[in-house]
C-alpha cells in the first residue's frame, strides 16, 4: 500500500511526473473541465489542528475528482475511545484514502501502518509533504525547468524545511538553510537524505544576507509553529535577525521569488512589503496546494486499484 508520510515515501523519479499530472489536472480547471476520475471515492480528512489551505484545498480536489469528502476532527475518537490500530482497521473500510494532519508525526506513521488505503500527511511536527510539493510545483512553473536553481529558507529548520530539503534533493535543486544553530536540520536527518539522495546539495548558514545571494527563490515560515506557543517570546529574540524584509530581498537576485507557506506572522517573520510586493508569489503557492494535492490523490488512488486488480 502506497502512502505519503513523508516525501520519502516517493521516489526522485516520480517527482516530474506527479508535476506533469498536475500540470494537465490545472490546465483542465482553467479551460473549464472538472473531469470525475473517482465518482463515488471517498476522501476521510482526520484532523487535530486547525487548517485552512489543507482542508479546503483537498476537500475540493476531491470534488473536482468526482468523489466526496468526511472530516473527521477529534470527536471521532482516534486513539483516544479506542486503540489507533483499530481505529484505522475500521476506518479504513468506510473510505478510500485518508489525510492525517496530527500533532506528533508518530499518530500519522502508526496510522499508516494499520490503514489498508492509503494515508496522506496533512502536517505533523516533523513533515509537510503536501506543502513542499506545492512549492517546488509553483517554481517549476515559475522557472520552466527546476534543475540548477537555489532556494533559501530563512528561519527555524521546521517540518517545511525538512520537506522542502527532500523535494529539492529530489529536484535537483540546492537548499541553503539560514537559521541559528540548534533550530536546523538535525544530523539523522541529513544523514538519511544524503544516503537517499547521494547528491543532494544541502547547506545550513548563519547569515541570511549570505543565503539569499544566489537564491532564486526565497523562502520563510513562521518562527513559532502550532503547538510552541509556550516559546514564542525566546523565538522572537533568537530569529530577529532572520526577518525576511525589503532590504534582505534586496541582496537577492532581481528574478528571485518570496515564498511563504502561509499563514504568515505579518511583522515578524516577514513584512508586508514582501508579502505584498511583487516578487511574492505566495497566493499563486497556496493555490497550487488544490491542484498538486489533486495529482497526489490521483496518484495514490491509482495505485491502489492496481493493487487490488
Amino acid at each position: 500500500m502506497r502512502h505519503l508520510v513523508t516525501l520519502f515515501d516517493m521516489q526522485a523519479s516520480e517527482l516530474e511526473p506527479l508535476f506533469q499530472a498536475t500540470e494537465e489536472l490545472k490546465s483542465q480547471l482553467n479551460n473549464g473541465t472538472r473531469q470525475p476520475l473517482f465518482p463515488g471515492h471517498v476522501l476521510g480528512l482526520l484532523f487535530e489542528k486547525p487548517s485552512l489551505r489543507t482542508r479546503v484545498s483537498f476537500e475540493t480536489a476531491i470534488a473536482h475528482l468526482g468523489g466526496n469528502c468526511i472530516y473527521l476532527g477529534q470527536e471521532a475518537g482516534w486513539g483516544n475511545r479506542e486503540s489507533v490500530a483499530d481505529f484505522a482497521r475500521v476506518v479504513s473500510q468506510y473510505v478510500d484514502i485518508l489525510v492525517c494532519r496530527a500533532k506528533r508525526h508518530e499518530s500519522v506513521t502508526e496510522l499508516a501502518r494499520y490503514c489498508t488505503c492509503p494515508v496522506i500527511n496533512g502536517l505533523t511536527d516533523l513533515a509537510h509533504p503536501c506543502q513542499a510539493l506545492a512549492d517546488l510545483y509553483t517554481l517549476r512553473e515559475e522557472f520552466g525547468s527546476l534543475k540548477g536553481k537555489t532556494l533559501a529558507f530563512v528561519g527555524d529548520g521546521n517540518n517545511v524545511a525538512r520537506s522542502l530539503a527532500v523535494a529539492c534533493a529530489y529536484a535537483g535543486v540546492r537548499f541553503i538553510l539560514a537559521a541559528p544553530e540548534g533550530y536546523r536540520l538535525c544530523d539523522t536527518f541529513l544523514l538519511e537524505l544524503k544516503q537517499r539522495v547521494p547528491h543532494a546539495c544541502i547547506e545550513m548558514v548563519d547569515s541570511p544576507q549570505r543565503a539569499v545571494t544566489e537564491a532564486d527563490a526565497v523562502y520563510t515560515d513562521v518562527w513559532t509553529s502550532m503547538g510552541q506557543e509556550e516559546e514564542r517570546e525566546e523565538r522572537r529574540q533568537i530569529f530577529a535577525d532572520y526577518q525576511v524584509n525589503a532590504k534582505l530581498m534586496a541582496g537577492a537576485p532581481p528574478s528571485a521569488v518570496f515564498l511563504h507557506c502561509l499563514p504568515a506572522h505579518r511583522g515578524e517573520e516577514v513584512t508586508d512589503d514582501v508579502m505584498d510586493g511583487a516578487q511574492s508569489r505566495v497566493i499563486r503557492q497556496a493555490a497550487n496546494r488544490m491542484h498538486v494535492q489533486k495529482a497526489v490523490l490521483v496518484w495514490l488512488l491509482q495505485a491502489r486499484t492496481k493493487e487490488h486488480n
